[in-house]
């Protein structure tokens, strides 16, 4: 499945993209919060979180990194973390308030990142890993770079949701539902059961070696 970079296709990746890297970078800002990191240690927790999963997914797709090619969303998570670092400094803010931006930078990531690969040519099943990449690494090297183990690797339905939300947003590509729409739905899904999943606790099994 191939979607040709129409005006659209281009400006709705750009919008989703622009909220994804606001959204994840507030959520590395709270992580580094907790660890008590300084201001420069915030800051680069936060762009490594809101840009991180979408440089591997360009380089990996042998195309311009997104915010190289466009200083603004490097500008967006810049502010994005000094905004929330000041915010945090006059709130009180709960420990687990950060899983709210970072269901949200997981959900719109997810989109954007199938998108962008679909408009490259790449496969459907490919898209929509790459898509679970794109929302998933940015925390990776949050958590790595604050000494935490991944959140992915041990939280509620954290890749699994983001893997079938990316799925069904191809799905309805390929029904021909228009792209904002379907981003709209699969992104919304995303969100929603990955907080469902959260409050109820549900995991997929664990690997357990039999005793």
């Amino acid at each position: 499945m191939t979607l040709n970079p129409t005006l659209e296709l281009v400006d709705s990746l750009y919008w989703i993209t622009l909220v994804a890297v606001i959204v994840s970078s507030a959520s590395g800002v709270l992580i580094a919060g907790l660890k008590k990191f300084d201001l420069f240690g915030v800051i680069i927790i936060a762009i490594a979180t809101g840009l991180g999963g979408g440089s591997l997914r360009d380089m990996l797709l042998d195309r311009e990194v997104f915010w190289i090619h466009d200083q603004v969303f490097f500008i967006a998570s810049f502010a994005s973390a000094i905004l929330i670092f000041i915010l945090a400094r006059l709130l009180v803010i709960s420990q687990r308030f950060f899983l709210i931006p970072d269901a949200a930078g997981l959900a719109t990531f997810a989109i954007s990142g199938t998108l962008a690969s679909l408009m490259m040519g790449v496969p459907w099943l490919i898209a929509s890993f790459m898509g679970v990449m794109t929302g998933t690494m940015g925390g990776i090297f949050r958590d790595i770079l604050s000494n935490e183990p991944p959140l992915v690797f041990h939280s509620p339905l954290y890749a699994t949701v983001s893997w079938l939300g990316s799925l069904l947003f191809i799905g309805l590509l390929h029904f021909a539902v228009d792209v904002t729409l379907a981003a709209t739905i699969a992104g919304l899904s995303i969100f929603i059961f990955r907080l469902i999943a959260l409050y109820f606790d549900i995991n997929l099994p664990k690997f357990r070696f039999k005793s």
